[in-house]
């Protein structure tokens, strides 16, 4: 259970955005490309598992002075370095090759995500800047994994979206942690020594005002429009409009957004925007009623 607990099962509705491909593809009503997404949603949950194995071998010193994370199996020594070695080198193999096998392309995607995210752990994450870019391209190579993997084009508006989406979340994490560690901070994460508070609320009200207008941009593009047949979706924007805006109150208010996949987990109103909005865009997109 140890083991299990040290792939960070929590951390992998991050995945999801694998779906997107199948949602905004219009292959949501055939059966043979759900079960192909729900196969590389499994394959990216593997490969993020091995990569959490080798961030927590690597980091297990930090994390046992940090309040929380010394609780982790590894960091406590619950798992040892061995065995989790073990299980990542197995993990990453199992995972890269289901990804081939599933499609050429999209094995080559999920290798490209493999080595960014050992590259995160390895330097990129003690990188100021590059952090939390790395952070943010790692999102965008998954949705672009859940298109090529169905043979299906993805819009670049909507991968601009989903790198300014995962931008805001990685730098309300730094100013989450930056806050919440005080004079702890640098020890845990060498990075938090260049950021300021100050700074990382410049840059997220820059890149949560850019994640609206390119969604927007999206919703009302003619490309969009000439695929969906529709110009509808731009009534989806009060979801992640609201949805932003919710995340920044905790944030702010309720010393929350440390970690994206928990707050998803736990915050009921957050929880009801992503499933309304989902539904919404479902019920504009194939039109049920027709």
């Amino acid at each position: 259970m140890s083991l299990f607990l040290s792939l960070r099962p929590g951390q992998w509705t991050k995945n999801l955005v694998v779906f997107a491909g199948l949602i905004f593809g219009q292959k949501l009503l055939d059966a043979a490309a759900v079960a192909t997404s729900c196969a590389a949603f499994a394959t990216f949950c593997a490969l993020s598992g091995a990569v959490y194995l080798i961030n927590d071998v690597r980091d297990r010193e930090a994390d046992q002075r940090h309040p929380v994370k010394a609780r982790r199996p590894i960091a406590s020594g619950a798992v040892s370095t061995t065995a989790a070695l073990a299980t990542a080198v197995l993990l990453a193999a199992g995972g890269v090759g289901a990804a081939f096998a599933l499609h050429p392309n999209f094995g080559f995607v999920a290798l490209a995500y493999l080595a960014l995210q050992v590259l995160y752990s390895l330097s990129f994450k003690h990188i100021v800047i590059l952090d939390v870019q790395s952070i943010a391209l790692g999102f965008v190579l998954r949705a672009v994994a859940g298109a090529v993997v169905l043979n299906v084009p993805i819009s670049h508006w909507l991968l601009v979206c989903t790198m300014l989406g995962a931008l805001f979340l990685a730098l309300s994490k730094r100013r989450a942690e930056l806050v919440g560690l005080a004079d702890d901070a640098i020890s845990h994460r060498q990075s938090l020594r260049h950021y300021s508070p100050d700074l990382l609320d410049q840059m997220i009200s820059i890149v949560a005002a850019s994640t609206l207008l390119s969604y927007a941009f999206y919703t009302i593009s003619a490309e969009t429009i000439a695929k969906f047949g529709t110009d509808k979706l731009l009534l989806t924007l009060p979801f992640p409009l609201y949805g932003l805006f919710r995340y920044l109150y905790l944030l702010h208010q309720r010393d929350g957004g440390g970690d994206p996949s928990e707050t998803l987990m736990r915050d009921r109103p957050i929880q009801a925007c992503v499933v309304l909005w989902a539904l919404a865009v479902a019920l504009i997109i194939y039109r049920p009623w027709l």
